[in-house]
C-alpha cells in the first residue's frame, strides 16, 4: 500500500474510533494510536482480522461487542445498514438492563452518524417545550445513564449543575460568639467591662461552630465504569465549586489526586486536564492498591473524623480479597461512614457472587446503586443522615 493509501485507512480508522466514542464508548487519543499500531501488526489482507484487531483494542467490556459489530458492519462493510438501523424499536419497558443499554448505545451510535436527534429537536417546538416539563425532567432523572442519548448526556449534567448540594453539619471544636452558648466568653466580657469603666453590666457567651461534614470521594475511572465515571466526577466538579470541603480521587490501576483540577470554573476544561494528567483512564482496575495507596498516604491528610467517604466501583477485583477487605475496614475505620455506590445494583437479578463485591460490602454503611440522577440526588439524604450501627460478630467481621 502506497503512502495516499496508508493516509486514507489512518483517517477512516479515526473517524471510526470517534464515532465509537461519540456513540458512549471509552476511546481516548492513546486508544486510537493502540489501534492505528494493531492494525499495521496485523494487516488488512483478511477483513476478520482487521476487525478483531480493531475489537481487541477498542473494546474492554462484551457487552460493547454488539455496538461495535454494528459499527464496523456500517463503516467498513455495508453502508446501507445505516438505513436498517432507523427502524430498530425504542428500548421496551421490562428489558434487562444490559439489554437496554446495548440499545441505548446503537441509538446514540446512529445520532454520531445522522445527527437525527438534534434536527428533530430543533425543527419540533414541541420538543423543546416537553423538554422543560416536569415530567420530562422526572422520566430524565430516573433513567440510566447508558441508556441516555447525547441531548439527554447534555441535559442531565445541566440538571447536575443546577440540583448538586450537600447537607448535614456538625459541632465544631471552635467557638464563636452567641448569645444562648453554654461557655462564657471571657475576653469579650473584659472587653464589655473596659467599656463601662469596669463594671460587669454583661457576661459575654460564646458557642461551637456549625460546619458541613468533609467529603472525600473515591471515583472507578476503569473501562467497566467509564459512563458511569464521568457523570459522577460532573457530580464532584459541581460539588467542588460550592463546598470547599471536598477531596476528590481517582483510581484505575494507581490513585491520583483530582481535587485542584476540579476547582476550574469550566467542567469540560476541568474533565480534559484531568484526562490529560491520569494516566489509567479507561484501563484496568486494581482496588485494592489504590485503597492502600490512599489509606497511607492521604488519609491522614483529609480524612476526619467527621468525614464521610464515597466510593464509586463496580467492585470486580481479580486480586486477594482478604488484602480488599482489610483496605476496606482500614478506610472505613477513619471516616464517619463510608458509601458504596455500585452500578451493577440497577441491573435485574443482580447477586454478588464476585469475590471483590463480597470482601467490600460488609464494610460499607452503605450500598446503594448509581447509574441515574435519582440516585446521586439519594446521596445528599444519605450523607445528612447518621450512620446505621454496626455490629460486630464472632468472627470480627462487621455485619
Amino acid at each position: 500500500m502506497d503512502d495516499l493509501g496508508r493516509s486514507r485507512l489512518a483517517e477512516t480508522i479515526l473517524l471510526f474510533c470517534r464515532t465509537l466514542r461519540h456513540a458512549g464508548l471509552p476511546v481516548g487519543p492513546g486508544t486510537v494510536i493502540d489501534a492505528l499500531a494493531a492494525v499495521a501488526a496485523t494487516g488488512i489482507q483478511r477483513r476478520e482480522d482487521f476487525g478483531y484487531a480493531l475489537r481487541c483494542i477498542l473494546v474492554n467490556d462484551p457487552a460493547e461487542f454488539r455496538l461495535f459489530d454494528q459499527t464496523f458492519h456500517i463503516c467498513f462493510r455495508n453502508p446501507l445498514l445505516l438505513a436498517q438501523l432507523l427502524a430498530l424499536p425504542l428500548v421496551q419497558p421490562g428489558q434487562s438492563t444490559a439489554v437496554a443499554a446495548q440499545d441505548a448505545g446503537i441509538r446514540r451510535l446512529l445520532e454520531s452518524l445522522t445527527g437525527s436527534s438534534q434536527a428533530t429537536a430543533d425543527n419540533d417546538p414541541t420538543s423543546r417545550h416537553r423538554a422543560g416539563s416536569y415530567s420530562a425532567r422526572e422520566i430524565l432523572r430516573h433513567k440510566d445513564f447508558a441508556q441516555m442519548s447525547l441531548e439527554e448526556l447534555a441535559e442531565a449534567q445541566r440538571l447536575l449543575r443546577e440540583e448538586s448540594n450537600i447537607s448535614g453539619t456538625c459541632r465544631s471544636r471552635r467557638f464563636r460568639a452567641g448569645t444562648s452558648g453554654r461557655r462564657y466568653d471571657l475576653r469579650r466580657s473584659m472587653q464589655l467591662m473596659l467599656r463601662c469603666h469596669g463594671q460587669p453590666v454583661q457576661l459575654a457567651r460564646k458557642s461551637n461552630e456549625e460546619r458541613q461534614h468533609s467529603l472525600v470521594l473515591l471515583c472507578d475511572i476503569s473501562g467497566s465504569m467509564s459512563i458511569y465515571s464521568r457523570m459522577f466526577l460532573l457530580y464532584a466538579h459541581t460539588l467542588a465549586a460550592k463546598h470547599r470541603r471536598v477531596h476528590t480521587f481517582v483510581f484505575g490501576t494507581r490513585l491520583t489526586n483530582i481535587s485542584r483540577w476540579l476547582r476550574d470554573r469550566d467542567a469540560d476544561q476541568a474533565m480534559r486536564k484531568i484526562s490529560a494528567q491520569v494516566p489509567d483512564w479507561d484501563g484496568g482496575t486494581r482496588i485494592a492498591e489504590s485503597l492502600q495507596q490512599f489509606n497511607l498516604v492521604w488519609s491522614r491528610r483529609v480524612l476526619e473524623s467527621n468525614a464521610n467517604v464515597v466510593l464509586l466501583c463496580d467492585g470486580l477485583e481479580r486480586g486477594s480479597g482478604a488484602e480488599l477487605a482489610f483496605q476496606m475496614q482500614r478506610l472505613k475505620r477513619g471516616c464517619r461512614q463510608l458509601i458504596w455506590m455500585n452500578p451493577l445494583l440497577s441491573y435485574r437479578g443482580f447477586e454478588a457472587k464476585a469475590s471483590g463485591i463480597r470482601a467490600m460490602r460488609p464494610h460499607a454503611d452503605r450500598f446503594v446503586t448509581a447509574h441515574n440522577l435519582a440516585s446521586l440526588d439519594d446521596l445528599r439524604r444519605l450523607l445528612a443522615e447518621t450512620p446505621p450501627r454496626r455490629t460486630v460478630s464472632a468472627l470480627g467481621v462487621a455485619a
